[in-house]
């Protein structure tokens, strides 16, 4: 027992240096925890800022989204689509009666004659009618005007005979109105691709012609040969040759492939109807350049 007692008994100068070791445990221990919280709140203030400026970025991209989605650029109602009347919140048939008046040959030069032919309501009339954007012709109708847009048209009384538009030279073209050298060029330039037009329909989708530079087209010329016209084998060329066909893209002769691979050969116009992707508005044209 008394040796047991010996090991607790401590002198003068044991006892300070246990006191010191236990300062110094403690002081280390203290500066332990305070860095360690230190480093924590400094580690989770910079995943605050992190986490602030994601929040900020995705607040300003939905801010975006939001603009765009409710911005209406100036258009010419005359050339909605269906995809275009379906953002602005019209019906299917008011879409359809547009199309049916567009189709006769005609336009809408104003927002009553629009709300006429397709009847759509006065509330969105009114909504929409003030992004409606109608050639300078349409809106001033003075004499001056007038005067500079007859200028270019044939007389009345003129007996126009119709040219081939697959002979039709530059100076031909420059001759029809709302045509410069530049259109001209770009319609040579389009005819090159395809080898030659094979219907009149291919210029509403040449961008920058008006429908006054259309109409005066329709008049002045018709497609009457297509001597030259580059016919595709739709079911024999690759993807890649197929994706240089002007009104094809890659994505869409890789759907025509694959068509081919589950069905067979592409037949006929209602076999083109079940190919994903393909424009219906330019199905009546793509079929004038194809070989099945």
């Amino acid at each position: 027992m008394k040796k047991l007692k010996s090991y607790f008994l401590f002198s003068r100068e044991h006892r300070s240096g246990i006191f010191l070791l236990f300062v110094i445990i403690i002081c280390v221990q203290l500066g332990y925890f305070i860095f360690k919280n230190n480093l924590i709140s400094s580690k989770s203030e910079a995943e605050d800022k992190a986490w602030l400026l994601v929040q900020n970025e995705i607040d300003s991209l939905k801010e975006i989204k939001v603009t765009r989605k409710d911005t209406i650029y100036p258009f010419n109602p005359n050339y909605i689509t269906d995809y275009k009347g379906y953002k602005l919140g019209m019906s299917i048939e008011e879409i359809d009666r547009l199309h049916a008046y567009r189709k006769s040959g005609k336009f809408v030069n104003s927002a009553e004659e629009f709300q006429k032919v397709t009847k759509v309501s006065t509330a969105f009339l009114s909504k929409i009618s003030p992004y409606f954007k109608f050639p300078d012709w349409v809106k001033n109708k003075g004499v001056a005007t007038s005067e500079k847009f007859h200028k270019f048209l044939p007389k009345e009384k003129e007996k126009i005979i119709q040219k081939d538009i697959n002979t039709a030279t530059r100076e031909d073209l420059i001759a029809v109105y709302g045509i410069g050298e530049k259109l001209a060029d770009k319609i040579l330039l389009e005819k090159e691709k395809f080898g030659a037009f094979a219907s009149m329909e291919q210029f509403q989708f040449i961008w920058g012609i008006s429908p006054e530079a259309i109409a005066d087209l329709n008049k002045r010329f018709a497609v009457k040969s297509n001597n030259g016209i580059k016919k595709i084998a739709i079911n024999d060329l690759s993807q890649k040759e197929l994706a240089k066909f002007p009104y094809f893209n890659y994505s869409l002769a890789k759907e025509i492939v694959i068509y081919r691979t589950m069905n067979g050969e592409i037949k006929n116009f209602d076999d083109l109807t079940k190919i994903k992707g393909l424009p219906n508005e330019k199905l009546n044209l793509i079929v004038l350049y194809l070989d099945f």
